[in-house]
């Protein structure tokens, strides 16, 4: 298994399961990333300190509430992001269909191929 190298990658991850999220910035970290959280709550996901990076890992149900409202501001912004879950595709509304899923228990191949991949796209088109 060949894991991508995340170097020069800002990772935000937006989870509020502690240990999952503390493992998945590890996880990240041993890959060259600069992690930025894990931050546990929609409040404090979306105040506007969390802007210096290039993609995000969105887990939809923070604490019990839908994390939708960051998704949404994310596209309006351009910022690039997977959504971390155990909700199949089918309960994702229409107009994120296009975001790639991960599901819970990670699989942290797919999940670094996906960022590493985002993380190359808009750090291209920002540098353009």
């Amino acid at each position: 298994m060949h894991q991508p190298s995340l170097a020069g990658c800002r990772i935000l991850i937006i989870e509020d399961e502690y240990f999952l999220g503390d493992d998945l910035a590890n996880a990240l970290r041993s890959l060259g990333a600069h992690v930025i959280g894990p931050v546990p709550d929609l409040d404090e996901a979306m105040a506007e300190g969390h802007d210096g990076f290039d993609v995000a890992i969105v887990d939809i149900n923070l604490r019990g509430t839908s994390a939708y409202p960051i998704a949404d501001k994310l596209m309006r912004v351009g910022k690039p992001f997977i959504f971390a879950t155990g909700y199949s595709a089918d309960y994702l509304p229409d107009r994120f269909h296009h975001i790639h899923r991960c599901e819970k228990p990670y699989d942290l191949e797919n999940i670094t191929t996906s960022l590493g991949a985002l993380c190359i796209a808009h750090q291209s088109r920002v540098a353009a």
